[in-house]
């Protein structure tokens, strides 16, 4: 069975990032989102669950040695909500990033109770 997933952007964030990528990374962004859309089981490799976070997730976007987060989570049905996205630096995770990816989360599923 395939995986039919559709992709949300959460207000401007992920927008603002992607604009200011060169084309090749806006190309692999593209092509890890048709991973996410299509495949059921999507491998860690481009998707992995943020330790210590309430069902988070990060989308992993890998060109060359440069390596970019696009932080996520899943909604009812097959929904992926995107969130901030960021170029990883180090190895670990700014926390700044991830404290705006929280509070964006929590957001999107407040403006959804008032609909």
């Amino acid at each position: 069975m395939k995986a039919e997933r559709l992709l949300v952007f959460h207000k401007h964030y992920f927008t603002e990032f992607y604009i200011a990528q060169s084309r090749k990374v806006q190309e692999k962004i593209e092509y890890v989102f048709k991973i996410l859309r299509t495949v059921d089981k999507v491998p860690k490799k481009f998707l992995d669950h943020i330790t210590g976070t309430n069902d988070l997730y990060e989308i992993r976007v890998e060109v060359g040695s440069n390596i970019f987060r696009i932080f996520c989570c899943f909604d009812k049905g097959n929904l992926v909500i995107l969130f901030n996205g960021f170029q990883k630096k180090s190895q670990k995770t700014p926390r700044q990033e991830i404290a705006l990816a929280e509070r964006l989360k929590k957001e999107y599923f407040e403006q959804k109770k008032k609909i």
